[in-house]
């Protein structure tokens, strides 16, 4: 890691030493959204990055799930041991600590992503992509374009800011936000508000984005062209554009 990245784990260690718990108990609203979806699918591996102390956490693993964090902080990780001691925790930017391929069934991601640059941010994306499952579900949870704090601060790539320096924050419109994830299957995205009382900021909402969405299974079948076969119809339901690309291959 280089950059802005090294000050990541110093500024988040100090900030959780200071304020410890820092929002409260009270998991986000997107996460009993993100709950409901994965019981409904029958699922039990769950991957946390920027897992915290356990505010989110916490939820998945009274449910029931084997939740995994990872989490830049070893203080807020000492925090977590005591405040959610079900889900294992390894300490380390999310970037960095890896996991074996198709190790989870879900992804649930908090206000983690939009803290990166974009390089980073595709780096993020790609790795839980390799780490889910086939029909394993992403769960992310960004800033959005309408936060009232976008705008403050050098404007250092499109629509990522640093108010101080050295924290970019970037702020999704709805169609970036599906564009990071264009590997994927979206199943649902929108706007949510979630409430938060803490430091000297007091109660607030945040305006934040969410995007729920699928790693499809990706069949072939070099022998045929005539999208009669099931690994064909496969393709063509998750993405009906891809025929008009077919026949344009075929057809030379």
């Amino acid at each position: 890691m280089g950059g802005y990245l090294e000050d990541m784990g110093p500024y988040w260690t100090n900030r959780f030493r200071k304020e410890a718990r820092i929002w409260g108990d009270t998991p986000s609203n997107t996460a009993y959204q993100a709950l409901e979806l994965f019981q409904r699918l029958g699922f039990h591996d769950v991957l946390v990055p920027g897992s915290g102390y356990g505010r989110n956490t916490r939820l998945f693993s009274s449910a029931g799930f084997n939740v995994t964090g990872v989490e830049i902080s070893d203080e807020a990780g000492s925090l977590a041991d005591g405040y959610d001691p079900s889900t294992k925790v390894r300490c380390g930017s999310v970037l960095d600590v890896a996991f074996e391929d198709a190790s989870f069934d879900a992804v649930y991601c908090f206000n983690v992503l939009h803290l990166f640059r974009e390089s980073e941010r595709t780096l993020l994306v790609d790795k839980c992509y390799r780490e889910l499952r086939v029909n394993g579900i992403c769960f992310f949870v960004v800033f959005s374009e309408q936060e009232e704090s976008r705008g403050r601060g050098e404007e250092v790539e499109e629509n990522t800011f640093e108010s101080k320096p050295g924290r970019p924050v970037h702020y999704f419109s709805g169609g970036d936000l599906r564009h990071h994830f264009k590997r994927f299957e979206v199943l649902d995205d929108g706007l949510v508000d979630d409430p938060e009382d803490h430091g000297d900021s007091g109660p607030h909402i945040h305006r934040l984005r969410y995007i729920a969405c699928r790693k499809a299974a990706v069949r072939t079948c070099a022998d045929c062209a005539d999208y009669s076969c099931s690994a064909l119809d496969e393709i063509l339901r998750v993405a009906p554009g891809a025929k008009a690309n077919l026949d344009g291959l075929t057809s030379n």
